[in-house]
């Protein structure tokens, strides 16, 4: 196990580069940005430099969902795999099921859900819901953005504040 993280640190660090590997892990669904902060710091980078990063490339896939996403859903709900058409059905039935809540708070509510710094709760799914009620894209995408930069924030201060106590105690 120690050997694979090595391998992981040394592959961010010296192949990619720390900059571009918390790019690259914020853009992953589900670790985003709440994943990718905490590997900057871990890897040394600068708070500020962490946070650009991270929210850059959080925000990178977001234009992408919000144009493709309801296309690819219904492309999923025809198909002929069962499996997608499975996960297509699920994430509209989910969708139609909440559009009400979703509605009422629209740009506040998708923001402070993009907000919360819990896995299934970024930019993705943020997207994805905005997508879904048919906000209009540059609304969408402002929302997800506050949303990104506020759990950038919380991220920030959680991760720079645990590495500064190891410091001290180091």
């Amino acid at each position: 196990m120690h050997a694979m993280i090595g391998a992981i640190e040394t592959f961010l660090t010296e192949t990619l580069g720390a900059r571009l590997g918390v790019v690259i892990c914020s853009m992953i669904p589900i670790i985003e940005l709440r994943g990718a902060i905490p590997l900057g710091a871990a890897l040394g980078l600068p708070w500020w430099q962490n946070y650009l990063f991270a929210v850059l490339g959080n925000m990178l896939p977001v234009p992408f969902i919000l144009l493709f996403i309801k296309k690819i859903i219904a492309w999923m709900c025809t198909s002929r795999v069962k499996f997608f058409n499975k996960v297509g059905s699920w994430l509209t039935n989910k969708a139609e099921k909440n559009r009400a809540k979703i509605e009422k708070y629209s740009f506040w509510g998708v923001c402070l859900f993009v907000a919360i710094p819990l896995p299934v709760t970024g930019a993705w799914t943020g997207s994805l819901v905005a997508a879904m009620i048919n906000m209009k894209p540059h609304k969408a995408f402002l929302s997800c953005l506050l949303g990104v930069m506020l759990a950038g924030v919380i991220m920030t201060l959680a991760s720079y504040g645990v590495v500064a106590a190891f410091k001290i105690f180091a």
